[in-house]
């Protein structure tokens, strides 16, 4: 059930983006596949420099595993309901196309109440080697995905609430007027 439908309206996008943390415990409990869906369809029309999309997704099944051992932190990757790599294009626009095809996946996620955490890959010759990739790909991220292993309601808080709770550098020091 997407939280838009548990809530009764369609969740605020702001609300969405302040709320959103990178959650690494998930319940032991399949995404449905709408969720699955909608999340790699998110993924799919992201933009891309000169609409080139230079990508294309992996979801791990059979090689989760042994993918979980090629990230920094495995319990993330080795626990999860869906795991997607995001596989590019080497290339100087790659990794910020591939940042927003993340985000994209990670936010619409969060729309449909599945927590979400990117994972640094630790081994990307390994990754070549397990996912088959070509010379000119590479993995940018490995996405884990799940429900959340504790509850977690954005409508707890504000938007401004979260942005406050955020443990963020705050926006006075981060911004520059010239």
């Amino acid at each position: 059930m997407r939280l838009s439908e548990a809530k009764g309206a369609e969740i605020d996008t702001y609300l969405a983006i302040a709320s959103k943390r990178d959650l690494r415990r998930y319940r032991e409990e399949p995404l449905t596949a709408e969720a699955v869906e909608r999340i790699l369809q998110a993924g799919r029309v992201a933009g891309s420099g000169k609409n080139r999309q230079a990508r294309r997704f992996i979801v791990l099944r059979e090689a989760q595993a042994d993918a979980a051992e090629l990230v920094t932190r495995p319990g993330n990757v080795s626990g999860a309901a869906l795991v997607v790599a995001i596989v590019v294009a080497k290339g100087s626009w790659s990794g910020f196309d591939a940042a927003r095809v993340a985000q994209n996946m990670m936010l619409a996620a969060w729309n449909d109440g599945v927590a979400s955490c990117p994972n640094a890959i630790a081994d990307a010759d390994g990754f070549v080697a397990l996912l088959a990739l070509t010379p000119e790909e590479e993995v940018a991220v490995l996405i884990s995905f799940g429900l959340p292993a504790r509850g977690f309601d954005p409508d707890t808080k504000t938007a401004e609430e979260w942005l406050e709770a955020a443990d963020r550098v705050p926006l006075d020091e981060l911004v520059e007027y010239r």
